[in-house]
């Protein structure tokens, strides 16, 4: 019986149901009595080791930080794994998801920035809806079976989830950080050259890149970029086969992908999905910010992603992924939509913690919601049509 248990789960549903579940509780304790307790935990300060290394900081800080770092570590892993042996390393196959996503980009950017012109504080988040949340949309098309979403759909889904996750690494990078100390960006710069030492030697101890990787986040930390960005850094130099079989790349992703999927995703929905809806208004909902996210998501991303696969498919610089319509290109598009985990964190990144963070908050999570039953909709009205021919 436990085998047959085994087979059964399915970690892609299993994680998006655990993250979904984590939201639901953080928007309950926002609108309860407990928002008080909640609030102050998310608040309390933590110190980590020494009080000489500068490393206090509140609850929520930490997930946002630290955990999210590993997070973005194992996110490197996944964009290193699918260039070296995904869909996108194959340039002839990765073409159409690079053009997917860089549609997928840069309509929900210009959707956003046509809402909040005129309001020059508000710029600052016209990244926010370009993101995909690789779990959740997955997980979705988990749910929906191969049936509805033909593994070649679900494997261009990825593809485009990955890329866009590496263009917002970048963005990341150059318009989020800011006060930079060129000491602690020397000491970040040796630790680099330590870890590509490593990896040129095919050096097959994961514990010493995960060593230098968490000297590299205090150095990050302390230089004024977003520590998370070392975790990304950390992945790129971690080998992928070393021989006699030993591949530290896959062997670190498959330790990281249960606690990232399980407790570290779920704990950064809890510090930050919870939106009061107390008071909350149609001004609220029409505000600039959030309806320049909800919109950049629901019509934006599908607009985007839809328009340049129709652009490839006409030019031939790229073939549909096998045995698909355009109906299901369109509903996979939609789901691409879901921004969450990446938006919110964006969104944290580019307000932080003021008024304009609940607007983020009602936008992606509007957002979100609407594209992940526009795309269901949608392609279970494709797997009908596919059926009655």
């Amino acid at each position: 019986m436990a085998g047959a248990a085994d087979r059964d789960f399915n970690p892609e549903i299993a994680a998006s149901l655990a993250l979904l579940a984590a939201t639901v509780l953080a928007l309950l304790l926002a609108n309860s009595s407990a928002y008080g307790s909640y609030k102050a935990v998310l608040d309390a300060p933590v110190t980590l080791g020494p009080a000489a290394l500068g490393l206090t900081d509140s609850v929520k800080g930490w997930v946002k930080n630290a955990l999210m770092a590993v997070f973005f570590l194992y996110v490197g892993l996944e964009i290193k794994h699918e260039f070296t042996d995904g869909a996108l390393s194959d340039r002839a196959r990765a073409t159409l998801p690079f053009v997917a996503a860089a549609g997928g980009i840069i309509v929900p950017t210009i959707i956003y920035l046509a809402f909040v012109r005129g309001h020059a504080p508000y710029l600052a988040g016209w990244a926010i809806p370009s993101a995909t949340d690789i779990a959740f949309a997955v997980g979705v098309v988990g749910l929906l079976g191969p049936k509805v979403v033909p593994l070649a759909l679900k494997a261009f889904l990825l593809a485009v989830a990955v890329i866009d996750d590496l263009v917002a690494i970048l963005i990341i990078a150059v318009a989020y950080s800011g006060g930079l100390s060129f000491v602690a960006l020397a000491v970040a710069c040796a630790l680099c050259a330590a870890l590509y030492a490593l990896s040129r030697q095919r050096h097959a101890r994961l514990s010493t890149y995960l060593l230098l990787g968490a000297l590299l986040w205090y150095a990050v930390l302390k230089s004024g970029i977003n520590p998370t960005l070392a975790g990304v850094v950390t992945a790129l130099f971690v080998p992928r086969d070393v021989g006699r079989g030993v591949r530290p790349l896959d062997s670190l992703m498959g330790k990281l992908e249960y606690p990232v999927l399980f407790a570290i995703m779920p704990l950064f929905a809890l510090a930050n999905a919870g939106v009061a809806f107390k008071g909350l208004s149609v001004a609220d909902l029409t505000h600039p910010v959030t309806a320049g996210i909800t919109f950049g998501l629901l019509v934006g991303k599908p607009l985007g992603i839809a328009t340049a696969v129709a652009l490839c498919l006409k030019t031939g610089i790229a073939r549909a992924p096998d045995g698909t319509t355009s109906l299901q290109v369109l509903g996979i598009a939609c789901l691409a939509g879901i921004g969450f985990t990446m938006s919110l964190f964006i969104g944290a990144l580019a307000f932080g913690d003021g008024p304009l963070l609940d607007k983020v908050r009602l936008g992606v999570l509007i957002g979100s919601t609407l594209s992940a039953v526009l795309g269901v909709v949608i392609l279970r009205a494709a797997a009908r049509s596919g059926m009655a021919r």
